[in-house]
C-alpha cells in the first residue's frame, strides 16, 4: 500500500485528488493539509511514502515545507504538483531532490504511474517539466562536472541530449538513423556507467553536468 499525504490550500484540488486515487486498490491518501506548517504537524503521526506538495500556500510554502522534510524526514519521497513552470523553481527542487515535479493539468493515468514509480524509488518528470527546462535553456549550478561524463561516447551524449527533450526510442532511433534496440542498448549502457536506474535520473544527469543547456 502507498500511503500518501496532500497539501495543497484549496480544498478542491484536495477533493480532486483524492477523487482520482481513491479507487486505486494499492493507493491510500492518509492526509490532507492546508498548508506546509499542517504537513509538518501531520507527518510525526501518519506513515507517509509519498507527500504530494503544492507551491503557493499560506504560513508555509511548499518550497519551505520540502526543504524541512529533507531535513527531517529523508525516507518520505516528495512531488511538487503545481502549475507552476518556471525554470529556477524546477531547478532548484531538482537539485532540493525530489522525486518529482507535475503540472496540475497532468491526467489520471499519469499521475497514478508517477506515484507507483516514486514510491517505488523512482522518480517522475513528465516530458512538459523537462521541456520547459530545454527551452529556457537552464544551466545547472554546479560548476564541476562528474568524473563519469568522461566515459561516455559522443553516441550516448546525443542519446542522453535527445532523452533529455523527451524523444521515444523509435523518435531516436529514425533522427540517429539507428535501431530502437541499438538505442535501447546505448539508454542501457549509460544507465550502467553513470550509475543511475532510470530516465529521470539521466535526465537530472544531464542538467547538473551541463550535456544539456
Amino acid at each position: 500500500m502507498i500511503h500518501i499525504l496532500l497539501a495543497d490550500d484549496h480544498s478542491l484540488i484536495r477533493d480532486g485528488i483524492t477523487k482520482l486515487l481513491e479507487d486505486e486498490p494499492d493507493i491510500q491518501i492518509v492526509g490532507s493539509c492546508n498548508n506546509g506548517q499542517e504537513v509538518l504537524d501531520n507527518l510525526p503521526k501518519v506513515h507517509v511514502d509519498v507527500l504530494l506538495l503544492d507551491l503557493d500556500m499560506p504560513i508555509l510554502n511548499g518550497l519551505q515545507c520540502a526543504e524541512i522534510v529533507k531535513q527531517e524526514f529523508p525516507d518520505i519521497k516528495i512531488a511538487i504538483l503545481t502549475m507552476h513552470q518556471e525554470k529556477s523553481l524546477i531547478q532548484r527542487f531538482i537539485e532540493l531532490g525530489v522525486k518529482g515535479y507535475f503540472l496540475k493539468t497532468i491526467l489520471k493515468k499519469e499521475l497514478v504511474y508517477a506515484v507507483r514509480a516514486i514510491a517505488e524509488g523512482g522518480e517522475y518528470f513528465p516530458n512538459d517539466v523537462t521541456k520547459a527546462l530545454i527551452q529556457n535553456k537552464i544551466v545547472s549550478n554546479l560548476v564541476t562536472q562528474s568524473p563519469l561524463v568522461k566515459d561516455l561516447t559522443n553516441r550516448e551524449i546525443e542519446i542522453i541530449t535527445l532523452i533529455s527533450q523527451g524523444f521515444s526510442s523509435g523518435d531516436m532511433a529514425e533522427k540517429l538513423f539507428i535501431s530502437p534496440r541499438t538505442v535501447d542498448t546505448h539508454r542501457t549502457n549509460i544507465l550502467r556507467k553513470l550509475e543511475l536506474h532510470s530516465v529521470a535520473e539521466i535526465v537530472r544527469f544531464a542538467f547538473q553536468n551541463s550535456i544539456v543547456v
